[in-house]
């Protein structure tokens, strides 16, 4: 479970709107949130780095007073109500966003990163949209990036905290172990926001359809092939997980294969709009969606699908970062099951 939290705040309402679902992680979890804030050199020179017993020092003309309006901008934050009854810390540091963010996942042991996809934009605070990027491309933890919509409203645009059915998360899956690596940590946040009810996963293979030589479109033997192998595989791994993790946490595991020529939209169109699961019948779509950066050789490299999901969906995203960069995870998972 994720037991050290770290929220970057850049003083805006919009990188505010993360709080309440950073402190429901941290309650389901009995985990501690860092609140952090990040204050510009006036001049862009150099970068020094701050603590609360220095919070009076200054460094290459960086003001008394920036460092003390954000240290009571953060004890104001970590006494409101959004953060009772949870355990909570601040960091005030100076220098460039995403390196003061890598750095302080480092030295404060974080196992999950809570920002907002955007901020507000001043003289004085950060861009955010660059810096949620940045840290979600290269950042060692999971990083949970709550989205916002110009159709959504704040409270549509994050997890449901009660509803009539189980919140879900949706992992999609290309057949890769790399795409995997999504999967405990998916498990982990769904059944924290879930609690004190039941979680649910939802896997989803997008198969895209390719044409024979001469510009054919595939034929009605070689799609079955295809969609019955993606089920095999999807099979595979559900009954895995009812074994393991979800069994632990409590979770419902569905899953359903999706054709379409565009990985993205159909991953996005899944997760909002729902399917039908194999074997459990039709849901209504999911409330986080849950990608590794990496898939695999020619599959879901940043840039590509996970970026494209991101700037799609109104749906919070956690990105995962794969750790298994070996020549043998780049296996293909689902044919090597078929061939085995």
């Amino acid at each position: 479970m994720f037991k050290r939290i770290l929220v970057p705040l850049d003083g805006g309402t919009l990188a505010e709107r993360v709080l309440p679902v950073a402190a429901r992680i941290a309650r389901a979890s009995v985990g501690s949130i860092i609140l952090l804030r990040v204050v510009r050199h006036p001049f862009e020179y150099g970068y020094g780095t701050y603590s609360m017993p220095m919070a009076t020092m200054t460094l290459g003309g960086l003001a008394d007073a920036d460092i003390a309006n954000a240290t009571n901008y953060l004890k104001g934050i970590a006494s409101s109500s959004y953060l009772a009854e949870v355990n909570t810390s601040i960091e005030v540091h100076s220098g460039p966003a995403a390196i003061v963010i890598f750095n302080a996942t480092q030295s404060q042991h974080i196992d999950l990163i809570v920002m907002s996809s955007h901020g507000d934009i001043g003289l004085k605070r950060w861009v955010l949209g660059s810096v949620s990027q940045k840290v979600a491309r290269h950042s060692s933890v999971p990083v949970l990036l709550l989205r916002r919509s110009q159709e959504t409203s704040t409270k549509e645009a994050q997890p449901r905290p009660y509803a009539e059915w189980p919140m879900r998360i949706l992992v999609p899956l290309d057949g890769s172990v790399l795409a995997r690596e999504a999967l405990i940590p998916a498990a982990q946040l769904i059944a924290a926001l879930a609690a004190p009810g039941q979680g649910a996963m939802h896997l989803v293979r997008v198969i895209k359809p390719l044409p024979l030589h001469g510009g054919q479109e595939l034929g009605p033997t070689t799609k079955e092939h295809m969609l019955q192998r993606a089920k095999k595989y999807l099979g595979s791994i559900t009954e895995h997980l009812k074994g393991g993790i979800a069994a632990q946490l409590k979770l419902t595991v569905t899953w359903s294969v999706a054709i379409d020529t565009d990985t993205a939209s159909a991953i996005i169109r899944v997760a909002e709009n729902g399917e039908d699961a194999e074997g459990s019948g039709a849901f209504g779509g999911c409330d986080v969606i849950a990608m590794a950066t990496h898939g695999g050789l020619q599959r879901w490299a940043m840039g590509s699908v996970t970026e494209r999901v991101l700037q799609g969906t109104k749906l919070p995203l956690l990105i995962v970062r794969a750790q298994n960069k070996t020549s043998e995870s780049e296996v293909n998972e689902e044919e090597a099951m078929i061939t085995v």
